[in-house]
């Protein structure tokens, strides 16, 4: 079994900047880490491959940097990496990610099942797994929160639903975007981690796809744009009533009425 894992770097704080401009994050000098949701990904991959074997192909798109986590990557057992990295695929909106990261799969070549985390901890849409498929044009499956059987030519899992718990069974190739906790992610292995300190990871930019129209990457292919972003604001303000218990409960209900809460 061939299997592809979509992984991204995120920051690791929710303190990061915002150009004015673009209302893109601006993640330099912010410290960084595999997006969670990615790992259980990466897992449920090695889960598949130590029962049905195969290789196991990470691919991410971002600065030179995200090489990081394609390392981290190799270090819990991937076999081969691929970074998506071009100026030009900066700013994009989950249309423009989807589609870049469809190019690079497609330039990647043929595998039975693609694994996406849920969502990423920075853009939190949960769109970009289903819009991959259907670049590719293959079925996909969301909210999977457990593999109940794979086989020859398709794969059996169930759907974490609003109300209920469906299990469905797609063939290959197909996109399965997972929940936390579909499987513990392991540790990376230090003895992995020295091994694949040289391994090569492909680079590809723009000029590297089958379609190099800039028109459909990065900020010049997302209909999308983000008009403003801040944090929550905070209000630490506190009061302490050191009074019997009648008298306390008559102020909290009168300031209540008065915000009118009740």
């Amino acid at each position: 079994m061939k299997t592809l894992v979509c992984i991204k770097q995120v920051p690791e704080t929710n303190r990061v900047n915002v150009d004015p401009v673009t209302g893109v994050l601006m993640r330099d000098g912010v410290d960084s880490k595999m997006n969670p949701y990615d790992l259980y990904a990466l897992e449920t991959a090695l889960k598949l491959r130590e029962e049905k074997g195969g290789t196991i192909t990470v691919i991410s798109m971002g600065p030179p940097q995200a090489e990081a986590v394609i390392r981290e990557a190799f270090a819990m057992g991937a076999d081969a990496g691929i970074l998506l990295s071009d100026r030009k695929f900066g700013g994009a909106d989950v249309l423009a990610t989807s589609y870049t990261l469809s190019q690079g799969i497609k330039k990647a070549g043929h595998f039975d099942l693609i694994l996406c985390g849920k969502q990423t901890t920075d853009g939190d849409t949960a769109q970009v797994g289903a819009e991959i498929s259907e670049w590719l044009g293959i079925p996909s499956v969301s909210n999977v929160r457990s593999i109940v059987m794979a086989e020859q030519d398709s794969i059996t899992v169930e759907m974490d639903m609003p109300r209920d718990v469906e299990t469905v069974k797609v063939k290959f190739p197909c996109l399965l975007a997972v929940d936390k906790d579909i499987f513990q992610p392991r540790l990376p292995s230090y003895l992995k981690k020295m091994a694949s300190a040289d391994k090569e990871i492909t680079v590809l930019s723009l000029a590297d796809m089958d379609d190099t129209d800039e028109q459909h990457y990065g900020l010049n292919g997302s209909p999308t744009q983000v008009r403003r972003i801040f944090p929550p604001s905070s209000d630490a303000r506190h009061e302490y009533w050191d009074d019997d218990s009648d008298t306390v409960t008559d102020r909290l209900f009168g300031m209540l009425k008065e915000r009118k809460f009740i």
